[in-house]
C-alpha cells in the first residue's frame, strides 16, 4: 500500500479472504466484547479459515498469555493455539532481547503474559530494582497491580536503567465498562521520573515486525476498530486494513480521520472479510458515487443523496470527506447525513 494521501476506501471483486492470505486481526471490539463473541464473528472467521486464510490474533494487551487467549477464543467457538496469538509483550520483549546481554534480568512491572514472554526470549524476570535489572519493562498488569510495582519500576529508571513499555493504550475495555489501561499506568511512571519509554505495541513498527515474524504473512490485512492503533499500525506497517463497526470507532470519528487513520476498506462486521467492497466512483464536481448514493462536501456540512444500503452511503461520504479534508481532518458536519443512513 502506498503512503500516498488516501482520499477513498477501495473496492475488491473478490472476497478480502481470498485476496488476502493472513488475517492480523484484533480481538476487544472485533472478535469479542466484553467477553462474548460479537454478532457474526465466529461463522465469519470459520468460512474465512476454510477458505485457506490464516487467522492471526493481534492484541495490545501484555496480560494474557498466548495459550489463555487461544484457549477462550476456542471456548467461544473459534479453534485457536498458542501460535495464532501475538501480543504486545511478545513484541517489547524482543525489542528488550536486541538491546540488553543474553540472559538479562529485566524488573516486570506486569502480569504473566509478560513474563511469559520475556522468559521465551532467555530473560529472567526480577520483582525488585534492587535486583541489579538491565531493563524495566512495563506491560498492563490488570486491576489488582500493586502501587509498589510503580515504585520500584521507578527506582531503578532513576538509576539509569531503560524503561521499555508493551503499550500505552489509555484505556481499555472490561464487562462494566472501559478501565484504565496501560497507558495510564506509563503516565505515572512518567510523571514520578521524567522518563520516556520505548514502545513496542500497536501502531509502532515493533509489533507490526512481530506479527510478521511470527506469520510469515506475505500479504496480510490489519483488522481492527481501532483507528489510533489498528489502522494506524497498519498506515506504519504500509500494508492494507479493513476497519470494522462493531467497536469504539464510529462513523463520524471515520469521517474525520487523518490520512494515518483511513482504513482501506471499511465494513460493519467481520462479514467483511468474505464480501466483496462495494467500490466509490466519482470526483469532487460531479460527487463521489457508492451503490445507489451519492456524496458531496459542501462548505458547511456533508450532504448525501440517493437511497440503498447505509454502508454504501458511509464509503461515498468517506470520499467526500476525505478528499475535502486532504492531508488534515474533516471538520464538515456530517451529522443529518449519517442520522439518515441510521449511523
Amino acid at each position: 500500500m502506498s503512503r500516498s494521501v488516501r482520499t477513498r476506501p477501495e473496492g475488491s471483486g473478490r472476497g478480502l479472504s481470498e485476496a488476502y492470505d493472513t488475517a492480523l486481526l484484533d480481538l476487544d471490539g472485533v472478535v469479542y466484547a466484553g467477553g462474548n463473541a460479537i454478532v457474526h464473528a465466529v461463522e465469519s472467521l470459520a468460512t474465512a479459515r476454510a477458505g485457506g486464510m490464516r487467522l492471526a490474533y493481534v492484541t495490545n494487551n501484555a496480560l494474557r498469555t498466548p495459550d489463555a487467549v487461544a484457549a477462550h477464543l476456542t471456548e467461544l467457538g473459534i479453534p485457536t493455539v498458542a501460535d495464532d496469538v501475538i501480543t504486545s509483550a511478545q513484541a517489547v520483549a524482543r525489542l528488550i532481547a536486541e538491546q540488553v546481554p543474553a540472559g538479562a534480568r529485566v524488573l516486570v512491572v506486569g502480569g504473566e503474559g509478560l513474563r511469559v514472554a520475556l522468559r521465551e526470549r532467555g530473560l529472567e524476570p526480577v520483582e525488585s530494582a534492587d535486583d541489579d535489572p538491565a531493563a524495566v519493562a512495563q506491560g498492563y498488569g490488570g486491576p489488582e497491580l500493586p502501587w509498589g510495582r510503580f515504585a520500584e519500576a521507578c527506582y531503578a529508571i532513576a538509576r539509569g536503567v531503560p524503561w521499555y513499555a508493551s503499550n500505552t493504550d489509555l484505556t481499555i475495555p472490561s464487562a462494566r465498562g472501559i478501565a484504565p489501561g496501560n497507558g495510564a499506568a506509563v503516565q505515572v511512571v512518567r510523571t514520578a521520573t521524567g522518563a520516556e519509554p520505548q514502545v513496542a505495541g500497536k501502531p509502532l513498527p515493533p509489533m507490526h515486525r512481530e506479527t510478521i515474524l511470527r506469520t510469515g504473512a506475505r500479504r496480510p490485512l490489519v483488522v481492527g476498530d481501532r483507528l489510533d492503533t489498528d489502522i494506524e499500525g497498519a498506515f506504519n506497517g504500509e500494508v492494507d486494513s479493513l476497519l470494522v463497526l462493531t467497536g469504539v470507532t464510529d462513523a463520524a470519528q471515520l469521517l474525520a480521520a487523518p490520512p494515518q487513520h483511513r482504513p482501506t476498506y471499511v465494513d460493519a462486521d467481520l462479514r467483511g472479510l468474505l464480501a466483496g467492497q462495494a467500490e466509490v466512483t466519482g470526483d469532487e464536481d460531479g460527487g463521489f458515487r457508492c451503490g445507489g448514493w451519492t456524496a458531496t462536501a459542501g462548505r458547511e456540512r456533508l450532504e448525501l443523496e440517493g437511497d440503498g444500503e447505509a454502508l454504501d452511503g458511509l464509503r461515498a461520504l468517506c470520499a467526500a470527506a476525505w478528499t475535502a479534508a486532504g492531508e488534515g481532518r474533516c471538520e464538515l458536519d456530517p451529522g443529518k447525513t449519517l442520522a439518515r443512513l441510521g449511523l
